[in-house]
């Protein structure tokens, strides 16, 4: 990737940490736009830092985008939620040492009204074919993150291609297609961790919940050093033990907002 253009975006997109007193080692993460929205990594990168001395920069974009980064070798390591692009990146050989991280579950969200009744579907796929049939507005993330891949999975279990004025693709992070969906008084598939965080903010409720189809696991990955040499595979690996050891499962079960948990640890101890 174009130098000037990865540091544009990671301007634009990333989280500002600046560099800790001392700290003589940077950390290119990438990582998807909900461990920013939510506010875990405020709380999740500062004890690594001070641990390590190590500064992490962060880009937070889609999945799909932020596993592209990872592909060219502009990061080191790379912070997922779809399980499906992750397979793909393995694959190819651009990563290593894959490693469950922690969950929480995807929701539909909608005007406290409901006008489309989402809240009696029998299943996330069946509220989507209520959404289609009534044709009011639905905010799609449409930038290939792991939101984006969930939706586009539920609507081929609901049998529908969306399509129309009602339709709308943002091309923008979650918590823009939240404020999209409420200026519009529509519907959204949203990560239950960011909704949280945007609760207060938007006046949306969660329409349709608890579907399996609607698991949402995130996985740490490093960058695969024997396909970028220049790669810090030495950090990303302190890294991955970090977030999957004790200290890190400990702060992802702790961070939570006005008493909701956001995120579930998930690596085995």
């Amino acid at each position: 990737m174009n130098t000037k253009l990865l540091a544009a975006l990671a301007a634009t997109v990333s989280l500002a940490l600046p560099l800790r007193p001392g700290a003589a080692e940077r950390l290119r993460l990438s990582t998807t736009t909900s461990t920013d929205n939510s506010g875990l990594l405020k709380v999740l990168l500062p004890p690594f830092e001070k641990a390590t001395g190590v500064a992490v920069d962060v880009i937070a974009v889609g999945t799909g985008k932020a596993l592209k980064l990872g592909e060219s070798g502009d990061v080191d390591v790379v912070l997922v939620h779809d399980p499906g692009l992750e397979e793909k990146f393995l694959a190819g050989g651009f990563g290593v040492d894959r490693r469950s991280v922690m969950h929480n579950d995807f929701v539909v969200v909608g005007p406290k009204d409901d006008p489309e009744g989402l809240r009696g579907a029998r299943s996330a796929a069946d509220a989507f074919r209520k959404l289609a049939a009534g044709k009011a507005p639905f905010v799609s993330r449409g930038d290939e993150s792991g939101t984006h891949q969930k939706e586009k999975a539920l609507w081929k279990a609901a049998g529908v291609t969306p399509a129309g004025a009602w339709y709308m693709q943002a091309g923008q992070g979650m918590g823009e297609v939240l404020q999209m969906a409420d200026e519009k008084r529509g519907y959204a598939l949203a990560d239950r961790g960011t909704f949280i965080a945007y609760e207060r903010k938007v006046d949306l409720v969660v329409v349709s919940e608890g579907d399996p189809a609607l698991f949402n696991p995130y996985s740490v990955i490093a960058v695969n050093p024997a396909r970028n040499p220049h790669v810090r595979y030495d950090l990303a690996r302190r890294f991955v033990d970090y977030l999957t050891g004790p200290e890190g499962q400990e702060v992802i079960a702790g961070f939570r907002i006005e008493g909701k948990q956001l995120f579930f640890p998930d690596a085995a101890r």
